[in-house]
């Protein structure tokens, strides 16, 4: 196996070590191949993760071996590669890598990065989210097509309270939306709004659609994972692959397309020909930034008028106030605290 190769990307050679491992056995798609694909995505890519905290999911055996998630940029690394600090629920720190130019997605490639997963912020300010990012993330007796009924709903539902969302799939049987939204509240509220914005969905498609924490709650139904906006919670990125056998990409889409596409569509090799071909579908998303105080005044609606407060964070996360407990329904019922 051994040797090492360069690609150019964006002006800067990046290296490529151990090109010929195999990272997707089922298709025989190699690092090299992995690399490759970055650097044809790259600028794409970057739009995405730009000045963005981004946590490193690593397959250094490929995706049938060992994988984890790095938070902390490594301490080996090139100069001109940015990092930015940020804070977890639990008080600790780390210092991540925030790609500032194309050839930080390749070399994060080269580490066998196979999914970049950024936090809702730039550097500049790592306490205010400007993305409100809906996970539309299919249970047990669902699918792809679930998702993409909720997500059409989802649509003019955004649109009644003044927000536009790009869609895009998670590389697996969920639908992920994005909103750019001003950078002007906090994780807490920015999670409020979502909340809010899930139980009107819910609402609207109660067969279809839940915001309910506790799985053994949420039925054969398409979940809103409002947590994915709690602090240290992350998706996916558009354009990042996916650590499945067809080496699917989370791919943006036109919301005209949404119900003609599989998952399956969108891999290591369609991926470039498709952003050569229509560009990047998401570019405009930079032109706007959404008030969310509308779901922000829904959500206190919510709370006057038919007692629904906050729900239940991930375990990791300190006890907020309000929070209802942490405790499975099915346990409480039974005495268990």
């Amino acid at each position: 196996m051994g040797g090492a190769t360069e690609l150019t990307v964006g002006g800067r050679a990046v290296r490529v070590t151990n090109p010929d491992k195999v990272y997707y056995p089922e298709r025989g798609f190699t690092k090299l191949d992995v690399a490759r694909y970055y650097a044809a995505v790259a600028e794409a890519a970057l739009r995405v993760l730009r000045d963005r905290p981004t946590t490193l999911q690593r397959f250094p055996d490929g995706v049938d071996g060992e994988w984890f998630y790095q938070k902390r940029a490594p301490a080996k690394r090139p100069d001109w590669l940015a990092t930015a600090r940020i804070s977890f629920p639990s008080g600790r720190y780390a210092d991540e890598l925030c790609p500032t130019e194309p050839a930080a997605v390749v070399w994060a490639a080269n580490l066998g990065c196979l999914t970049f997963h950024p936090w809702p912020v730039r550097r500049d300010d790592v306490d205010h989210p400007d993305e409100l990012r809906i996970d539309l993330d299919p249970q047990p007796g669902t699918d792809f097509s679930d998702a993409v009924r909720a997500a059409l709903e989802l649509r003019p539902l955004l649109a009644e309270y003044g927000l536009r969302g790009w869609p895009k799939t998670s590389g697996g049987r969920g639908v992920h939306v994005y909103v750019p939204i001003l950078a002007r509240w906090t994780f807490t509220e920015v999670r409020r709004a979502l909340i809010a914005l899930a139980r009107e969905l819910q609402a609207r498609m109660p067969e279809r659609v839940t915001s309910a924490w506790w799985k053994e709650e949420r039925g054969s139904k398409v979940f809103v994972d409002y947590n994915q906006m709690a602090r240290d919670r992350t998706i996916a990125s558009a354009y990042s692959l996916r650590a499945r056998p067809r080496a699917t990409v989370s791919t943006p889409l036109r919301w005209e397309e949404l119900d003609r596409v599989e998952p399956e569509d969108f891999d290591l090799l369609t991926v470039p020909g498709r952003l050569a071909e229509l560009g990047d579908v998401h570019a405009d998303m930079a032109e706007h930034a959404f008030d969310l105080t509308p779901l922000l005044e829904l959500a206190d609606r919510h709370e006057a008028e038919a007692g629904l407060g906050d729900l239940p964070y991930p375990p990791d996360h300190p006890k907020a106030p309000g929070e209802p407990p942490r405790v499975q329904p099915s346990r409480a019922r039974g005495g268990h605290r």
